[in-house]
């Protein structure tokens, strides 16, 4: 029996019709699929409404995948590709495996000689670097960094150094509660001369991003990020 391939996903990064920030391909794809892996099944039914879908929603299985998973559980969401069936893999915004749980499934995908194809859409690391004016040769990408304001002012301190010593740019995200805590951090831990970007809903109607050096960002008012998704840039 021949596999069936596993085709990563991207979807919008926010309330926008896919057709916005989709090419045409991958609205094409993701409409004939019957099988999906999702982190989340409530909004991945969302995205597949919005299509869209070839099938009604009720003849179309979703299977959740996201932190709580445990690897024995991931042969089981595989089974539909090994059995023949092609298989969408999803995430909660932007591209899957890119700062998502689906990486481990893709891992498991190569181990079992499945196919795996990436497809193409909005990566918010991505177009956060692309928009900043920050170095795009030299990067790295370090997730969540510690909530407690003392770590984290150490680990930037860290990513800073590093930044300079490299000539990389730095780049991480916050739970959206707490952007406002990390960019006063940021500020307040910081050389002045460092540049810190911030790039808020990428792709949606209120789209920011501002690059700065910290002390230009000392002597203004700082913007109001919480509760909207921001990627932070840094380098030194």
């Amino acid at each position: 029996m021949t596999a069936g391939r596993i085709y990563l996903i991207p979807v919008p990064l926010g309330q926008v019709r896919p057709i916005a920030t989709l090419p045409g391909p991958v609205i094409e794809c993701a409409r004939r699929l019957t099988h999906f892996v999702a982190e989340n099944a409530k909004t991945a039914r969302a995205f597949l409404k919005a299509l869209p879908c070839d099938s009604p929603l009720q003849q179309i299985t979703i299977r959740e995948l996201n932190e709580h998973t445990p690897a024995s559980g991931l042969p089981r969401l595989l089974a539909p590709a090994l059995s023949g069936t092609d298989l969408g893999l999803i995430s909660e915004a932007g591209c899957p495996a890119i700062a998502d749980p689906g990486a481990a499934l893709v891992a498991l995908a190569h181990q079992q000689g499945v196919q795996v194809v990436p497809m193409v859409g909005p990566s918010s690391i991505l177009l956060a670097l692309m928009g900043s004016g920050l170095s795009g040769q030299s990067f790295a990408f370090h997730g969540y960094l510690p909530s407690e304001a003392p770590e984290r002012e150490k680990r930037l301190r860290e990513l800073e150094k590093e930044s300079r010593q490299r000539q990389r740019t730095q780049i991480f995200i916050e739970t959206p509660y707490r952007n406002h805590q990390m960019l006063e951090s940021l500020v307040n831990t910081c050389a002045p001369g460092t540049r810190i970007c911030i790039a808020t809903d990428l792709t949606l109607a209120d789209e920011q991003i501002t690059t700065r050096p910290v002390a230009d960002w000392r002597r203004q008012q700082l913007p109001e990020i919480n509760r909207r998704p921001t990627v932070f840039l840094l380098q030194a």
